[in-house]
């Protein structure tokens, strides 16, 4: 009767027995088998060797120091970690410099809009700047919910829910709602936080060529059988590449192989569609056919941290079990102010998306006519310039800063080594001035390397 009802369910007098049988069971179990016997352990004498606790000893700190050294002896600077003085927007400003900014995700040109600094501010006034615990704990807040049904409105869905943080999103969520007995399909190309959940959540997991559609199929064919719940997990607009994924082939794909479909629309939400709903909107695409949407307010909305939309019984599972949700503070006044007033902006300014496209076209064709490879970029917020050894495009970008232009290399490990690029994002503020300066620039700088390093040269042959 004890194992059915559970310890809650006896009474009192039933409870205190209870427990006093177990701790007298203890108790004859100790007086048996003697107490027990702490663990040795093997102490390190002083000087014997490296701490455990000094982190300079580790190998991946050695390995940086080492690649630290070998850039300063061949006078490459860190194109990284560049200090910023004021908003990022179409420029930047950095040791009293005005530079052209490709560096930032400000795909909608909203942050530092008046209205939503504005927005935020009013947020600051009436809430203070923190909710200051879990929404479970401090309870939830008017703009919590205007949020969340604000977001569900822009992806057509049930409900939404927000957490702190993007990374946290698909890490939590991926991995609250697998495990050990279902199987997972990633692109090849999905960002570290899809990976990361895939992994957390314990189930097995296959990866499947980047955008072959034909290959996904194939592993869904000899792998699906064996396991409870499957889940494929793409992104709207690939943040390496700039390309997008055939959603309409995928929803085929997971109807007839029984799987859940989870998009990222980190990159593509706001970008994507003529009214900035995403690919749903972009390819025709009834949203109630994908199960999860997920996205993050740091680049179009000027805030922070990401959401996940669908039904409201995906909603409801989240808010009560997703770790990133139930044991994280609750989303901050001031930046829930500022995307509930991008949504709004977005909603009464379409164009904005316009200006988006039309300035991605014109980067890509002034690229193509410079004879610069931009990859399968599509004309949308993301545009690489791919540039092949990953020290060649760490150069590239100094030499792009000195000359004015802030945009940062993606090199190995992020991708493939002969794949390092120059990350271009295109936004609604910039200019058409401002883009034909920046390629003109860049492709001035590529043709000077060509010229100075045998590996440009070489690089030329191929193109």
């Amino acid at each position: 009767m004890t194992t059915s009802r559970g310890i809650e369910g006896l009474a009192k007098t039933e409870k205190s027995k209870l427990l006093a049988d177990l701790k007298a069971k203890a108790q004859n179990r100790r007086d048996r088998e003697g107490p027990e016997e702490a663990p040795v352990v093997e102490l390190t004498p002083a000087g014997a060797g490296p701490k455990a606790f000094d982190f300079a000893q580790l190998p991946q700190h050695k390995q940086l120091r080492m690649m630290a050294a070998a850039a300063e002896l061949s006078g490459i600077a860190n194109p990284f970690f560049h200090i910023h003085e004021g908003r990022a927007g179409a420029t930047t400003l950095c040791g009293n410099r005005t530079l052209l900014n490709f560096a930032s995700y400000n795909y909608l040109g909203l942050n530092g809009h008046p209205e939503v600094s504005a927005a935020a501010k009013a947020a600051i006034d009436r809430y203070g700047t923190t909710v200051s615990a879990s929404r479970l704990v401090a309870g939830e807040r008017p703009f919590h919910g205007e949020l969340e049904q604000a977001l569900a409105r822009l992806h057509g869905t049930e409900a939404a829910v927000v957490f702190v943080s993007g990374h946290a999103t698909n890490v939590s969520t991926i991995g609250h709602l697998m495990g050990a007995k279902d199987l997972i399909l990633c692109d090849a190309l999905s960002h570290n936080s899809i990976v990361e959940g895939a992994r957390m959540s314990g189930a097995a997991r296959l990866m499947f060529p980047h955008n072959d559609l034909d290959a996904l199929e194939d592993l869904l064919t000899r792998n699906r059988s064996r396991y409870e719940r499957c889940l494929i997990a793409v992104e709207g607009l690939y943040s390496m590449d700039g390309d997008v994924p055939d959603l309409r082939r995928l929803v085929s794909i997971k109807r007839r192989h029984d799987a859940w479909l989870l998009v990222d629309e980190a990159h593509s939400a706001g970008v994507l569609g003529t009214h900035g709903r995403g690919i749903a909107e972009e390819q025709g695409i009834d949203p109630a056919d994908i199960e999860i949407w997920m996205g993050t307010l740091s680049k179009s909305f000027a805030a922070a941290g990401g959401y996940i939309a669908g039904s409201r019984a995906l909603i409801e599972i989240l808010k009560a079990g997703a770790p990133g949700f139930v044991f994280s503070v609750g989303f901050s006044p001031s930046l829930a102010g500022a995307a509930l007033k991008t949504l709004e902006i977005l909603e009464r300014e379409p164009e904005r998306v316009a200006r988006i496209r039309s300035n991605a076209r014109l980067f890509l064709d002034l690229c193509h006519q410079e004879g610069l490879d931009t990859g399968t970029a599509t004309n949308a917020s993301v545009v690489p310039v791919i540039i092949g050894e990953s020290t060649s495009a760490v150069m590239l970008s100094n030499r792009l800063y000195e000359r004015g232009v802030n945009v940062l290399p993606i090199i190995f490990p992020a991708v493939p080594e002969k794949q390092a690029r120059l990350r271009f994002f295109i936004t609604a503020e910039h200019t058409e001035a401002q883009i034909r300066e920046a390629v003109a620039i860049v492709a001035d700088e590529v043709r000077q390397m060509r010229t100075e390093m045998p590996a440009w040269r070489k690089l030329a042959g191929k193109q």
